[in-house]
């Protein structure tokens, strides 16, 4: 038995502490501290679970909650309700992201809505072409599915 092999059984030895600041994933022993691909995705689906909880919250221009929000808003609570910090506005959220290609989306990954290099939109992709979303005045927090292909994508650090 090799010494990958016998990483899931050192592991669940070694204790909690351990655990924490040792992993292994896919075959592949991680450096101490660093976290998998579907750990660091944890939080932004906690965040797509919060957004979707304040289905029919009213917009309001320049809010953001817990019960009235526009749209960076909306993201900018959802993710700080699970520990992640983002700037106010839509164009500022998507600077602080890692950029990722729409293959590579997965939910809780934030929608940019473009014109041109112009940000005016943002929503928290839900999967299935879909996204939780304060849209406008009059409007409520709602799934919604994306309606145009000017979008581009980030991923909460």
């Amino acid at each position: 038995m090799t010494a990958l092999n016998r990483v899931p059984s050192l592991l669940s030895r070694a204790g909690t502490a351990s655990v924490l600041t040792f992993a292994a994933v896919g075959g592949t022993v991680l450096a101490p501290g660093a976290v998998s691909e579907a750990e660091a995705a944890a939080p932004a689906a906690k965040a797509l679970q919060v957004a979707a909880s304040k289905k029919g919250s009213p917009y309001r221009y320049g809010a953001t909650g817990p019960r009235r929000f526009d749209c960076s808003g909306l993201t900018l609570y959802s993710f700080k309700r699970v520990g992640k910090k983002l700037p106010r506005t839509a164009a500022q959220q998507y600077n602080r992201t890692r950029h990722i290609s729409s293959s590579q989306r997965q939910r809780g990954d934030l929608v940019f809505f473009h014109s041109g290099r112009n940000i005016y939109h943002v929503g928290i992709y839900a999967g299935k072409g879909r996204i939780w979303h304060a849209p406008k005045t009059g409007d409520v927090v709602r799934l919604q599915k994306i309606w145009t292909r000017s979008v581009w994508y980030g991923r909460v650090r």
